[in-house]
């Protein structure tokens, strides 16, 4: 073999060497955590982290806030639509894992993440452009925040709502001392304090969703939105869609029977005479309410009880601020880290609560937890 070729195959190997490491790099790079895109006269937030059923953590918060601000001041954005990639869930929640690993040790992001969070839901709350959550899976927590504050909000047969938040030791925030309590009767002191889950058109039923939208229409959906330039027109085009859809409409809202009862047994001075209400019923719904709130976190419960009466009178600014200082007492206290170890880490699904019972836990202790933080108060 001459010099000439033997020069020329080293450098062909050398080449592909250098293509096939470039290629893994490339490969290895990790993926964006949110998609910000302009899609015709929309701007589209996706999230994208379905390994962890898109779970909200501040660097995606860092991401989404100042690009929605951007886009609602913008001449040329007339909508805002967000959704999520991986057909299982639109958004599970909150990086809860995360905080709580800083809250042991003091780290900032345990009041980082909780202020920018409901900085950003403030910001949906108040978009002055059309806002367009397609809850298309698991809609709990975090994702809740991100979706139920907009304008919009379409549900699929796949959403899955839920506010499970007194099971691990935490309170339905993100807002949902202004949006629960807003729901019919006492259906969202229920759902805050029992975590019940709703599922497909119930979503819509209960008034959390807007509109109900077969999944398998939802990019048919979002090509005719991202071309309306009104809110009239995202209307007629939302309304159009949720007419097409027959998917469930046979069955009768889980909950409907149960209404009444909810209405009566929850319209209570306290949490425990609401487990005592229920007790006292006896039928096979009240009583399987009754074992679930036995279960939450005693601080929890009562914390969401004052945290729903409160807010159902308070602006989504106030409720907020609010909140913010509820979430450092939980920061501060037991009852969290001790929820995300039994439920999420160990998942021994035996949290060990202290104070133990309903009993136990003082007014005094409650409201300490709505104290103001001076100059470490949410600013809004």
């Amino acid at each position: 073999m001459s010099l000439t070729v033997l020069t020329h195959a080293c450098r062909l190997r050398s080449l592909c060497r250098l293509q096939r490491i470039q290629s893994h790099m490339m490969s290895s790079q990790p993926e964006p955590e949110v998609l910000l895109q302009r899609v015709g006269r929309a701007g589209v937030i996706t999230m994208n982290r379905p390994k962890v059923l898109n779970a909200l953590n501040l660097s995606m918060i860092r991401q989404i806030y100042p690009q929605l601000k951007k886009w609602e001041a913008d001449g040329d954005t007339d909508l805002v639509i967000i959704k999520a990639v991986g057909g299982k869930a639109f958004c599970a929640g909150g990086d809860i894992r995360a905080v709580t690993e800083a809250g042991k040790v003091g780290d900032p992001l345990s009041e980082d993440f909780f202020r920018e969070e409901y900085i950003l839901n403030h910001a949906i709350g108040t978009c002055k452009k059309p806002y367009i959550a397609l809850i298309d899976g698991i809609t709990m927590g975090g994702g809740v925040g991100l979706s139920v504050h907009g304008r919009f909000r379409v549900a699929t047969e796949k959403t899955l709502f839920a506010m499970p938040e007194t099971g691990i030791g935490l309170f339905p925030d993100v807002g949902g001392g202004h949006f629960l309590p807003r729901l019919q009767g006492k259906l969202g002191l229920f759902l805050a304090l029992t975590g019940f889950r709703l599922k497909g058109r119930d979503v819509h039923r209960a008034g959390v969703a807007t509109h109900f939208v077969d999944s398998s229409k939802m990019a048919d959906l979002e090509q005719e939105l991202v071309k309306c330039p009104t809110v009239e027109d995202v209307s007629r085009v939302l309304d159009s869609y949720q007419n097409q859809s027959s998917l469930g409409s046979d069955k009768p809202f889980t909950l409907e029977k149960h209404l009444a009862d909810i209405d009566r047994l929850f319209s209570a001075d306290s949490v425990e005479q609401i487990v005592d209400n229920l007790r006292a019923e006896g039928s096979e719904f009240t009583t399987k309410q009754a074992e679930t709130l036995s279960r939450m976190s005693p601080t929890s419960l009562k914390m969401t009880f004052k945290q729903l009466q409160l807010g159902g009178a308070l602006s989504l600014k106030d409720v907020l601020i609010m909140e913010y200082r509820m979430s450092q007492a939980c920061m501060r206290g037991h009852d969290f880290y001790e929820g995300v170890r039994a439920v999420l880490v160990d998942k021994d699904q035996s949290p060990r609560w202290s104070p133990s019972s309903l009993e136990q836990v003082s007014e005094q202790d409650v409201d300490s937890c709505f104290s103001s933080l001076g100059p470490k108060d949410l600013v809004l």
